[in-house]
């Protein structure tokens, strides 16, 4: 009688399936990859569109539009994919998205008088990827995160994706000043956006769970209704108003933080302004910010998976000592500033992410991230506009402002996570 040998037996049963922490590393390869490519799409999208003919009100119109677009749209694709629990399907299309448009942009150039145009679609159904796949992609990782800790989950998560987010834009300028052109870099981004499509594939074979539905009985967002029964909770579903209460405070508090942390543009515009820093030295600068969120992920996420939700406290502290740090004018204090951005904004990316699977029902953990990122958004948009209109000339009073913002969003964290009672990620919420 033949003996059945053990690759005998794994060929039979299919591929062997990874563990959870391997699932969530390898969800966090997908986003590397993900990352290189679109971050250095980002940062080389205004001399690129520049080098096709547009102005600097039509380079700001594009770029502005496709992140309004990667925002707000997650209202509709949150719902969307909570209502269709077709997660694992919008993740998928998100990331082809983003690694197709985005090496076609290397054609742009051969266009002619087109090409200007082609290269502003292709840039805004890139930002449209990004809106299609990241409410559903949070919640397939809360989901993969449960077993291994949502802090620490998502922190890896984050971490990760840092490593793609700096060197993705380092490439570019590599091939740019190798070559005297930015084309040849964004056909060279096809490489990493092929290998994310390839791991996601893995993933989907290796990981079953991303694929299985996660539905709420209770939610009653797919049972039968009448039409006008079925448009209310459609409208309900769309702004978040069925969510929980500490979810929106909880949000508004992120939004407030959002606010006050103000974006990297304007801190380097002020160090090169200030005569600081030579702007050839910026990108450095911003790799030093990127490798500290990377850090800063993996930290707090150990730290709320141990000690819980209160370890979100230090949000609003770091984000008020950053206008103190990075307009002084001693160059040493600018970078201290920048490192306390980093950590700020690593955390506010990452472990708060965390906390908010922990504040809403499973199946509605899309929805909650797409009102979740939507809401950050308008906070971004609010303090981009206090920060253009006071860095120069009122530095105290934005300063100011931006502490008041921080009480204001320290005493919702605090009212929030009381009332949740230091949940610790990776639990299922009261």
């Amino acid at each position: 009688m033949k003996q059945t040998s053990p690759s005998d037996e794994t060929s039979t049963r299919g591929p062997r399936i990874w563990t959870p922490w391997r699932a969530v590393f390898a969800f966090g390869l997908v986003s590397l990859c993900a990352d290189m490519v679109y971050e250095g799409m980002r940062a080389m999208a205004g001399p690129f569109l520049g080098s096709l003919g547009a102005s600097a009100l039509t380079v700001g119109l594009i770029t502005g539009a496709g992140e309004g677009i990667a925002l707000v749209l997650r209202l509709a694709t949150g719902v969307w994919a909570d209502r269709s629990h077709n997660h694992w399907r919008l993740t998928v299309l998100g990331y082809a998205m983003t690694a197709v448009c985005v090496p076609l942009l290397a054609v742009a150039p051969f266009l002619g008088g087109a090409g200007l145009a082609v290269a502003a679609t292709l840039i805004l159904l890139e930002r449209t990827g990004k809106a299609v796949r990241s409410p559903a992609k949070s919640a397939l990782l809360a989901r993969m995160a449960t077993s291994t800790g949502r802090g620490k989950g998502f922190a890896v998560h984050k971490a990760m994706d840092q490593v793609g987010a700096f060197s993705g834009p380092l490439l570019l300028a590599g091939v740019a000043a190798a070559t005297g052109l930015i084309w040849p870099g964004f056909a060279l981004l096809a490489v990493p956006g092929a290998l994310s499509l390839v791991l996601l594939a893995q993933l989907r074979r290796r990981a079953p769970i991303v694929t299985e539905p996660e539905a709420d009985p209770a939610d009653g967002l797919g049972a039968a209704a009448p039409a006008s029964s079925a448009l209310a909770a459609l409208g309900r579903a769309v702004t978040g108003s069925d969510l929980p209460r500490t979810f929106h405070l909880f949000s508004l508090a992120a939004a407030l933080m959002t606010a006050g942390l103000m974006t990297f543009g304007v801190i380097s515009f002020r160090m090169v302004d200030d005569g600081l820093l030579l702007a050839a030295a910026v990108p450095l600068v911003y790799a030093l910010a990127m490798a500290v969120e990377a850090v800063a992920a993996l930290g707090t996420g150990h730290l709320f998976d141990r000690r819980g939700s209160r370890v979100l406290l230090v949000v609003p502290v770091l984000v008020a000592l950053v206008p103190m740090c990075v307009f002084a004018s001693q160059l040493w204090l600018v970078l201290a500033g920048v490192v306390v951005w980093g950590v700020a904004y690593g955390i506010q990316d990452s472990t708060v992410k965390a906390y908010v699977a922990d504040l809403v029902p499973a199946s509605r953990r899309a929805t909650a991230y797409g009102v979740f990122a939507a809401v950050q958004g308008l906070g971004a948009l609010a303090g981009g506009g206090l920060a253009g209109a006071l860095v120069t000339g009122h530095v105290p009073v934005l300063a100011g402002v931006i502490g008041g913002l921080q009480v204001a969003a320290f005493a919702l964290l605090l009212h929030v996570t009381r009332r949740r009672g230091a949940v610790r990620g990776g639990e299922a919420p009261a």
